[in-house]
């Protein structure tokens, strides 16, 4: 499955994708509020991509997980994915890394905006979410420019470098008004 937006593209991971996933991983600043840690070699990388390919061929399939591209430099800029119930309740959850690099120019909004459309177009869900460490302030003004609500506050929910830190819950259901 591809996506695509004005300036970006979002393509399925791939086995050719393992360094440059590595190196995103292994970035402190994405890591600061990341569950993951950074990948003790490209072994332990190797592992997650392994999980995230395998995940395409279950059915029904309830894992996707994309590259971010730029279109006009063909550049791996970063990760994105959504986890769906695949159950009566419709829900998906969203989320996206970015190397810092990118940072600050509206790439993780219109990555957030694109897998909302997707959950609720493509998904046909009734509810997109996703949650955030509470002192990810950059990553909370994206899901509020997506159009998305802080419905609640999940108490030391998220291990992050060995503690546990609160979590903002957040969502849009499928009947929200939006602006794109």
């Amino acid at each position: 499955m591809k996506l695509t937006t004005d300036r970006l593209i979002l393509k399925e991971i791939s086995r050719k994708d393992l360094h440059k996933l590595h190196e995103l991983h292994s970035a402190a600043e994405v890591d600061e509020f990341n569950t993951l840690g950074i990948p003790e070699n490209i072994k332990a990388t190797k592992k997650i991509l392994k999980s995230m390919l395998k995940a395409r061929k279950k059915h029904p399939r309830s894992s996707y997980t994309w590259k971010i591209i730029l279109k006009e430099t063909k550049e791996f800029i970063g990760l994105c994915g959504m986890t769906l119930s695949n159950d009566r309740f419709k829900l998906g959850e969203i989320y996206y890394k970015l190397f810092p690099v990118f940072w600050g120019k509206g790439y993780a909004t219109e990555v957030s905006k694109a897998l909302i459309i997707t959950g609720f177009n493509v998904f046909r869900l009734h509810k997109v979410e996703a949650g955030v460490a509470v002192n990810n302030v950059k990553s909370i003004k994206v899901l509020e420019k997506s159009g998305m609500t802080r419905e609640g506050l999940r108490r030391k929910i998220l291990p992050i470098r060995g503690e546990w830190v609160d979590n903002y819950h957040y969502a849009i259901v499928e009947d929200d008004l939006r602006n794109y």
